[in-house]
């Protein structure tokens, strides 16, 4: 650790440092973080172990680099960084590290989420704005929008905005399709109101996956590996009979699609 932090500020240096690195911003350095984090998530799904050993370096890289850079702000360094979530862990695990008792997974989130909450609340109480704490607050914009939307669902969940069952999900998902096909059907459809419409219909689909105990980012992960799986497949179905997707016609395309498909 002692090293690596010793390179970042080696790299940070203007003088002897990388010219790439010094250029770097928070805000430049932001969507790498983000997609170190999904290449960890990639690793993890595919069961990868030695990648996923490489990736979160990659990650703890992304940590460093953006604590030198607060570092050299003046603002922070990463022994605060882990100061910080060592005081976290520990004072939300008073079951752990006090004489609260808790004694399955289930009740130890319910406390964990409660703890949150009351944190937030007083975050929320001490700010600038004063305008109190919302089930909702803390939900950051900048997650991944199925991610977001499964935070905020079970935020509303915990205070009983929610469905008894999947039942009602599966429902509310029709009644949300039902209202796009509406727009669709319009003289002059809006594409204001399509996309408005599309929103509500993939939130639907996240509230239903929450439901039935699916991760949505996980699910769609899945979903893509297989589209892309089944689509080199059909590739390779049309190259051996002498056609190539870009000239082949959607029927031979599909053709070939539902063979890769039964052939899984």
């Amino acid at each position: 650790m002692e090293r690596l932090l010793e390179i970042m500020v080696l790299l940070r240096d203007p003088e002897r440092g990388c010219p790439w690195d010094v250029e770097q911003t928070f805000a430049s350095i932001a969507p790498h973080t983000i997609e170190e984090a999904f290449e960890v998530a990639d690793a993890i799904e595919r069961g990868d172990m030695e990648h996923l050993e490489d990736e979160l370096g990659d990650l703890l890289l992304q940590v460093v680099f953006h604590a030198r850079m607060a570092e050299e702000a003046g603002l922070f360094g990463f022994e605060d960084v882990a100061a910080r979530i060592v005081d976290k862990l520990v004072r939300r695990h008073p079951h752990v590290f006090g004489d609260v008792e808790i004694n399955d997974a289930a009740a130890q989130i319910k406390a964990w989420e409660e703890h949150k909450a009351r944190e937030r609340s007083q975050k929320a109480e001490v700010s600038e704005s004063g305008h109190g704490h919302g089930a909702l607050d803390g939900v950051t914009a900048a997650l991944p929008a199925l991610t977001r939307a499964l935070k905020l669902q079970n935020r509303a969940a915990r205070v009983g905005f929610d469905w008894d069952d999947s039942g009602g999900a599966l429902d509310k998902l029709r009644e949300e399709l039902g209202e796009l096909e509406t727009e669709l059907e319009a003289p002059d459809p809006d594409k204001a109101r399509i996309e408005d419409e599309v929103g509500d219909l993939l939130f639907s689909c996240v509230n239903l996956a929450r439901k039935l105990g699916v991760e949505p980012e996980s699910a769609l992960r899945h979903g893509n590996g297989k589209f892309e799986r089944r689509f080199k497949r059909m590739e390779a179905l049309l190259g051996a009979d002498g056609l190539n997707v870009e000239g082949a016609s959607l029927e031979a395309m599909e053709a070939r699609w539902q063979t890769a498909k039964d052939r899984e």
